[in-house]
C-alpha cells in the first residue's frame, strides 16, 4: 500500500478530512522550500503537493505563475525538486509528497529516468496536468510499477468517459477541479461540487480531493463536508508573497492551522 493510500485509510478510520496544501518548489527561494515543506506538516498537512516550476503553467492563475517565475529565476529545475524531496525525507518519512507539474520537464529528462529518480528519493505521487489519462497509459504503468501513484484531474466539464479513463490509469486520489478556469480565478459552485463528487466516487472508486477556489476556513469547511480532502494552493502562495522569506514559515503555518481546525470541526464524512 502506498503512503497516499495509507494516509486516506487513516483519515477515513478517524473520520477526518484530508488537507493537501500546494507550494511551488523554489519559491520564494530554493533555500526556503525545505522549511516551508516542514511548515506545511506542522500546520496540519496530510499530503503535500509540490509544484515543479514551469515556464508555461497553463492551468495556473497569476499567483502560481509568479511563483514559477521566481523559482525558475532562482535556478530551480526538476532535478533540484527531486533533491528537495530527498532532503525532506531525511527527517519526514511518513508525509506523502506529490509532484505536480507539466510534461515538458519529464519528457526532457526521460520518463523512465524520472520515475526511477522520483521513486529513489521518496516521491509518492505524480500529477502531470497535460498528460491525458487515455494517452499516458505507459507512463502510468511505469509509475505504478515504481510505487508512485499517477494522479489525474477531473473538472466540471469532464465527460463520464474521462472518469473511466482516470479509473483505469490513476491511483491514490482524484483531484477535482471545482472551477471552470485557472487556479485562484473564481468563486467555486458548491452545489455543482455536491452533485459531481458522488458520481466520481461511484465511477472512479478513489478518494476525491477538491481544489481551485478554496481560500479560507469557511470555504474549506464547506468543501470538506462534501469531499475526502481539500487542496489549497494559490492562497498559500499569496501568504508567502505577502510575508516575504523571513516570515513565510510562521505565516503559512498559522494559515494552515486555521484550515485544519475548520476541517476537524466537521462530523463524520459523507459516504
Amino acid at each position: 500500500m502506498s503512503r497516499i493510500q495509507s494516509r486516506f485509510e487513516q483519515l477515513c478510520a478517524s473520520g477526518r478530512r484530508g488537507l493537501i496544501p500546494f507550494i511551488t518548489a523554489g519559491d520564494p527561494s530554493p533555500e526556503a522550500s525545505l522549511p516551508l515543506m516542514h511548515a506545511l506538516v506542522d500546520g496540519g498537512a496530510d499530503i503535500i503537493e509540490l509544484g515543479v516550476p514551469f515556464s508555461d503553467p497553463m492551468a495556473d492563475g497569476p499567483t502560481i505563475q509568479r511563483a514559477s517565475e521566481r523559482a525558475l529565476a532562482a535556478g530551480m529545475n526538476l532535478r533540484k525538486v527531486l533533491a528537495l524531496v530527498e532532503a525532506f525525507r531525511k527527517t519526514d518519512t511518513t508525509t506523502p509528497v506529490v509532484l505536480m507539474g507539466y510534461a515538458n520537464p519529464i519528457e526532457a529528462m526521460g520518463a523512465e529516468t524520472f520515475v526511477a529518480a522520483a521513486a529513489a528519493v521518496g516521491v509518492d505521487g505524480v500529477l502531470v496536468v497535460d498528460y491525458p489519462p487515455q494517452e499516458c497509459v505507459a507512463f502510468a504503468e511505469l509509475a505504478k510499477g515504481a510505487g508512485i501513484d499517477p494522479i489525474f484531474l477531473l473538472a466540471p466539464t469532464s465527460l463520464e468517459s474521462r472518469f473511466d479513463d482516470v479509473a483505469k490509469a490513476g491511483s491514490g486520489y482524484i483531484y477535482y477541479v471545482s472551477l471552470k478556469g485557472v487556479t485562484g480565478s473564481a468563486k467555486l459552485d458548491l452545489d455543482e461540487v455536491a452533485q459531481r463528487i458522488p458520481l466520481i466516487r461511484e465511477r472512479v472508486g478513489m478518494p476525491v480531493g477538491v481544489g481551485f477556489g478554496i481560500r479560507d476556513a469557511e470555504t474549506a469547511k464547506a468543501v470538506g463536508a462534501l469531499a475526502d480532502a481539500v487542496v489549497i494552493g494559490s492562497r498559500i502562495i499569496e501568504e508567502i508573497e505577502h510575508a516575504g522569506p523571513d516570515a513565510a514559515v510562521a505565516r503559512v503555518t498559522a494559515f494552515l492551522r486555521s484550515i485544519r481546525e475548520a476541517l476537524d470541526s466537521l462530523g463524520e464524512p459523507r459516504s
